[in-house]
């Protein structure tokens, strides 16, 4: 017997292209995450797209978000390293002599 379909309310789908667009996490996941068809979700992404309803960014937008993230990034990591060394030393770990 066939299945029913499913009907998703608008906000529904606006919402879960917006998971999608706004968090980076891929289609598979958040299909996953939602319960729905992985087809389906990639579907209204790429019509939100057209729309210009996704993130609708242009190229130097983007670039300028990801150069801004890649330095906090950076800055986040250079800073973990100072902790888990000042960590090492508080531990009293030995120090390799080269």
């Amino acid at each position: 017997m066939a299945e029913k379909r499913r009907v998703f309310t608008a906000e529904f789908r606006e919402g879960a292209v917006r998971i999608v667009t706004e968090t980076g996490k891929p289609i598979p996941e958040v299909a996953q995450d939602l319960g729905i068809n992985e087809t389906t979700l990639a579907s209204w992404v790429s019509r939100a797209k057209r729309a210009g309803n996704g993130r609708g960014e242009s190229e130097s937008d983007e670039l300028a978000r990801l150069r801004a993230e890649n330095a906090r990034l950076k800055r986040d990591n250079k800073e973990l390293g100072m902790e888990r060394d000042v960590l090492k030393r508080c531990m009293g770990a030995p120090r390799s002599s080269v």
